[in-house]
């Protein structure tokens, strides 16, 4: 018998930004909380919007909610 598991669309840490963004932290904030650069930061938000086809921020999270990938 195989399991099935779905695999997550954002890697661990692109999930961890978002999971930042969601409760109102701001990009400083984010690379402050994970010791990485602001840079890294946009970066992981961009490759999340880019791996779901949306716009932007804002879009990118109502995507990840509606898929179950982040909660509030």
């Amino acid at each position: 018998m195989t399991l099935c598991v779905a695999a997550s669309i954002l890697t661990k840490r692109e999930k961890e930004v978002f999971d930042w963004l969601i409760v109102g932290k701001s990009t400083y904030d984010i690379a402050q909380l994970l010791g990485i650069s602001e840079k890294t930061v946009r970066n992981h938000i961009s490759n999340g919007i880019q791996k779901l086809g949306v716009k932007g921020r804002a879009q990118a999270i109502v995507e990840l909610l509606r898929l179950g990938e982040i909660n509030l």
